[in-house]
This record gives structure tokens, sequence and C-alpha cells, in this order.
């Protein structure tokens, strides 16, 4: 029995040294991992299962997708306790942790209040979000009850939080509130990425992560991280220096039909630069 125990122990320690070795970036408290938008054009089970083909155990899920895997529905905060189990099951056949939930938005305080009970009884760590100002009044205060943190998106120009200056206007000193840097779009709306990143020194608390190049008509596109204007190394450097922590969600925009293996690559890209820059 004694031995038993003795190899049952060395096996978990083992398999949590090989996660280590997979996954070096989880040492610093980043959770890598996808955002569902990248397979849209499949079901949250679909999803599911090609995040774990790339190797990533985390996945931020966002609003309006078909659930599948003999599940009704799509993806909602409204939906009922029972829906929500059977949401938390699907996560668990996986072995995938949901980080985040985003861009979601809510029409008043009683929807936002029912968003942050979703968000809790699922593990959500960050809501990321593009919200009305006069709504900060009463989400502030639910992130900090929930011990949820909320993260203000940068959709392109002309959208509201564009720029990195229009997002430190809002978030206050709460710690409960920051940014979630979407460095794609953020060279879509010509603003150098990690200069954005230095005016939100201290304040990031989640990535859309993206490396996009131009493509026709003025419009960009992803490619594999490390190929295009986002400046992947710099940034990961950036993120290094102000020693953040929280969800890294890959979204890969492009090659809609096929792009897990384009996602695993760019995950292997950016575990080779993590090890590799100091």
């Amino acid at each position: 029995m004694q031995k038993l125990k003795y190899l049952l122990i060395l096996t978990l320690f083992l398999g949590v040294q090989a996660w280590a070795q997979k996954a070096p970036e989880a040492k610093a408290g980043w959770l890598l991992g996808t955002q569902a938008y990248t397979f849209r054009l499949f079901t949250l089970d679909d999803a599911l299962r090609k995040t774990d083909s790339c190797g990533l155990k985390n996945i931020e899920i966002y609003g309006g997708q078909k659930i599948g895997g003999g599940i009704d529905g799509v993806v909602d905060f409204k939906m009922s306790a029972e829906d929500r189990q059977k949401l938390k099951n699907l996560f668990k056949k996986y072995g995938i942790s949901v980080n985040a939930f985003g861009v979601i938005n809510a029409k008043n305080e009683a929807e936002w209040t029912q968003l942050f009970e979703f968000a809790k009884d699922l593990g959500v760590k960050v809501i990321n979000t593009e919200p009305n100002p006069d709504q900060f009044a009463y989400i502030i205060p639910l992130a900090e009850k929930y011990k949820i943190k909320l993260g203000i998106h940068n959709h392109p120009k002309p959208s509201r939080y564009w720029h990195p200056d229009s997002v430190s206007k809002y978030i206050g000193n709460s710690p409960w509130i920051g940014a979630c840097v979407d460095l794609g779009h953020y060279v879509r709306s010509g603003v150098d990425p990690i200069e954005a990143m230095k005016k939100l020194d201290g304040r990031i608390v989640s990535f859309h992560f993206k490396d996009v190049v131009p493509g026709g008509n003025g419009r960009y596109h992803d490619v594999i991280w490390g190929n295009g204007q986002s400046k992947v190394d710099e940034a990961i450097a950036e993120m290094k220096r102000q020693k953040f922590k929280g969800p890294i969600s890959a979204e890969y925009e492009h090659n809609w039909e096929n792009s897990a293996p384009e996602v695993a690559q760019s995950a292997a890209y950016f575990r080779e630069a993590f090890s590799r820059i100091k």
C-alpha cells in the first residue's frame, strides 16, 4: 500500500513537471488559451476539442455560440442553473478552464448582476466588455463584490475605447477593473501596441492576442504569431516587465474553417519566446 501511494505521488509529480515544460508561461500566472470566437463557425464543444488539440487548457467564451455536445441552446448568461451545470460538465469533459467571458455587455444593473452570477458560477476570472460610461457607477462595485475583474476592450477606431487614453479615462483606481488589450486592434487603429501597453502600465487584466498583417482594401488579417506587425516579442517582454497575470486569449480571425493548426503554431511560438525573452 505504501509503495502504491509513493508511485501515485511520483506519477502526479511527473505529470505536473511535464505540464510545466509544455506550458512555461503558467508559472508566471499567464493563462494562455483560446477565444472561442476563433472557432465561431463551430459549436463550443468543437471549440473545446480544437483548443485541446492546440495544447491549451484555457478558453474565453462568448455569448451566442451554439453549445453542441448533445446540449441544446447557445451560451447565454441568462441560462438556467441546470443549463449552466451542463456547460460546466462540458468544460470538465475536456479538462479546460473558462478563464474569461467576452466581449459581452448588459443592458442594466439587473442584467449585469445576472452576468456576474453566471461568471462566478463558471469560475470566470475576467469579464471583457465595452460598457456604456454611465454603467461604471454600478459595474465596478459588482466586480468588487463578486471578485471578478472587468477588462475594457479596444475594438478598432472609431469605437469608444479604441485608444488607451480612452480606457484610462474610465477605469479609475479600483484593482477590479483594467484593460483587455487587443494587440491586433491597436495595429488596425494605427496605435503602436507596445506604447499602448506602456500607457496602461499595471492596469492590464487580460489580452486578446493577435498578430496581424495588412490585407486587401486596407484591412488586416491574422497570421501565425511572430510574423506580423503586433510586435509579439516586445509585447511578451513588456508583459514580463509589468508582471502581468491573467488570461491571454488567442483570437485568430483568419482561415476560419481550419485555423486550429495556426493557433497551435502561434501558441508554440509564444511559449518559445516566453522561455527565450528575459
